[in-house]
């Protein structure tokens, strides 16, 4: 399977799911928003006390071991680094993770967000 369709599998998503609410609930942080779409990860968190970089290292090596174990032979699951974004005080956070949830509509994977099965946000 390419790399870039490693996550139209619905229990390789799932995997990466549960890993974000790992996050969580080892009190890394507090997902906001995200959606997991076919070949990438959008996240809106809320750091706690761990630093970003820390958060990113520790949900990458959870989720790299779980596809590994689950089957998956790519030796590289995801890109060296990230990409973030501190939200700026003017910025809405419910516009930013109505944003982030739109993703698969936009990419017209789907017709409703609401079709899509890889998503959550704490207010919709």
């Amino acid at each position: 399977m390419p790399l870039a369709a490693l996550f139209h599998d619905f229990h390789l998503a799932r995997l990466v799911v549960k890993h974000l609410r790992v996050s969580d609930d080892i009190q890394d942080c507090r997902s906001l928003a995200w959606v997991l779409m076919p070949d990438h990860l959008h996240w809106l968190i809320e750091l706690k006390e761990v630093a970003l970089g820390t958060l990113m290292r520790k949900f990458k090596s959870r989720t790299a071991i779980a596809l590994h174990k689950a089957g998956v032979r790519h030796k590289l699951i995801w890109q060296p680094g990230y990409h973030d974004h501190a939200l700026r005080r003017e910025e809405s956070v419910v516009h930013v993770a109505r944003y982030i949830v739109a993703n698969p509509l936009r990419a017209g994977l789907v017709r409703s967000f609401r079709d899509y099965p890889h998503w959550d946000a704490i207010w919709l």
